[in-house]
């Protein structure tokens, strides 16, 4: 395979840790080249599915010679191909996604999970597309599996700027339109949305209309995985003096007293994260918390890994 181009978000430390593993699709996926994955169209090699019927021009190298023995009829052997993956890369680049309580901000955190992901997948001989999102598609790259192609999804990434408030619901019941082939897609965001409906308002857990954007994917039968890109102070809440808090994406601003709203807080963020851990499990989407203190390195090698097991 040919080399990577030097970027900001490929590390080829990282790289070499994660070279040893595959992504792998739980669910039967379409695609053309051999690969890891089950194919949903039937061939001539692999994996027995099923008979039918002999028909006048089928290869008679497929006929079922023991079935014909014992019975007298004529059956053509089909098989499952293993085909290659198509995976999308859903990345979110709004406002929000500029917030760092230490070195890292999630969108640069978002944006190396993008980048090895991309490059595991074209290793394997899969293809990978990229979409860059906040409150409408920014950019969208759809799925090849060229090294040509990895490079131009990562001068993309590079290329990539946090700027305008999120509209996840309107982002990804556009892209679920937009994905035809079925696909493996995989959703890196910090997940706030600002709700437009009022039973949405009041609620702290998922929106129920980003829930129903996530079950557009699943209803066109793509596989989805969703990297939660959680800053570590966004999770614990551990300031200690008066501050002034202010959303990224509104401008709007809060003055407060750590000490008297950690708990509140907390309880919010705890009800925020298990809300779309709940409704990912109801709609068999796989959910990883993505916390921005943890290496991206180490948290995709004990994903996949344990992907790779079930």
């Amino acid at each position: 395979m040919a080399k990577v181009g030097k970027y900001r978000y490929i590390q080829p430390e990282a790289v070499a840790k994660l070279s040893r593993l595959n992504i792998v699709a739980r669910s039967v996926v379409e695609g053309f080249i051999t690969g890891l994955h089950r194919s949903p169209y039937h061939g001539f090699s692999v994996e027995f599915a099923d008979h039918r019927e002999y028909v006048p021009g089928d290869d008679l190298r497929s006929l079922d010679w023991k079935t014909l023995a014992r019975t007298d009829r004529y059956y053509i052997k089909q098989f499952e191909e293993e085909t290659n993956l198509r995976c999308m890369i859903l990345l979110d680049a709004s406002a929000s996604m500029k917030y760092a309580s230490g070195e890292m901000t999630k969108f640069a955190y978002g944006c190396y999970l993008a980048a090895s992901l991309a490059y595991l997948m074209v290793r394997q001989q899969d293809s990978a597309g990229l979409a860059v999102f906040d409150q409408e598609v920014r950019s969208y790259l759809p799925p090849r599996a060229s090294m040509p192609h990895l490079n131009l999804m990562l001068q993309t990434l590079e290329q990539a700027e946090c700027r305008k408030r999120t509209d996840l619901a309107t982002a990804f019941h556009t892209l679920a339109e937009r994905i035809h082939r079925r696909s493996l897609i995989i959703i890196i965001s910090d997940m706030y949305h600002e709700p437009k409906h009022a039973e949405d308002q009041a609620r702290p857990t998922a929106p129920r209309e980003v829930v129903r954007a996530l079950s557009h994917f699943r209803h066109k039968k793509h596989e989805v995985i969703l990297f939660h890109v959680m800053d570590p102070a966004e999770l614990d809440f551990p300031f200690r003096r008066l501050s002034e808090f202010e959303d990224m994406e509104t401008g709007e601003r809060v003055q407060a007293d750590p000490r008297y709203v950690r708990e509140e807080y907390r309880r919010v963020v705890r009800e925020f994260v298990d809300g779309y851990r709940r409704e990912c499990a109801t709609q068999n989407v796989d959910y990883v918390l993505a916390n921005t203190s943890r290496p991206y390195d180490t948290l995709l090698q004990h994903y996949l890994g344990r992907r790779r097991k079930l």
